[in-house]
């Protein structure tokens, strides 16, 4: 479908209209009549070339950025130490001894997190400063399917909720658990005191 043309007596009208106009902007150059703007050219994007794979030859090795996410365990270890180093070494090592624990087994996302909530704010309130969260590793799914899946919702999950609000200005510090406390399922939080 093709655009109307103007005709003589509407470029007429227009060029009267716009003589009695008051420019919004006049350092602008100033056109007597509306003109029709040509249209854009099609430009040919460039069809990407695939390389040709011949049976029993070896596949190239593909670039750093296809690669999956990174886990949560090494998300959390690249997050730097916000707590007292030393108390961090020990916390690691399985040292310290956690002074409460909530086991979220078994739970769905909807029930677990205000569960969670309520936990660290009544931990942080009774003076705790180390906690366990025991998430679970999670189970494998049956059919792994086309788009990869972490495995564990909770264990994913949880260190999220415990970096937004209402969680994130009660916890100081979130590191995978040690092996004697439930390693990768579950999770040492280190509180703030309360001031």
């Amino acid at each position: 479908m093709s655009r109307r043309k103007l005709t003589a007596d509407e470029i007429e009208l227009w060029r009267k209209v716009a003589k009695q106009a008051e420019r919004l902007h006049p350092e602008l150059p100033q056109t007597v009549h509306p003109t029709v703007l040509p249209k854009p050219k099609p430009t040919k994007s460039p069809v990407p070339r695939l390389e040709t794979f011949e049976l029993g030859q070896k596949s190239q090795p593909t670039p750093a950025g296809n690669n999956l996410k990174t886990s949560i365990s090494e998300e959390l270890r690249r997050d730097g130490v916000r707590m007292d180093v030393k108390a961090f070494g020990r916390m690691k090592r399985g040292k310290l001894k956690p002074e409460g624990r909530l086991d979220l087994h078994g739970m769905r996302m909807d029930t677990a997190h205000p569960v969670l909530v309520k936990f660290i704010l009544s931990a942080q309130a009774s003076g705790k400063r180390l906690v366990l969260v025991i998430t679970g590793k999670g189970k494998d799914r049956d059919e792994p399917g086309p788009i990869p899946t972490p495995r564990g919702v909770l264990r994913n999950q949880v260190p999220h909720w415990l970096s937004l609000p209402p969680l994130a200005q009660a916890v100081l510090q979130v590191t995978p658990a040690h092996i004697s406390h439930g390693g990768d399922g579950a999770y040492y939080v280190y509180l703030r005191r309360i001031r």
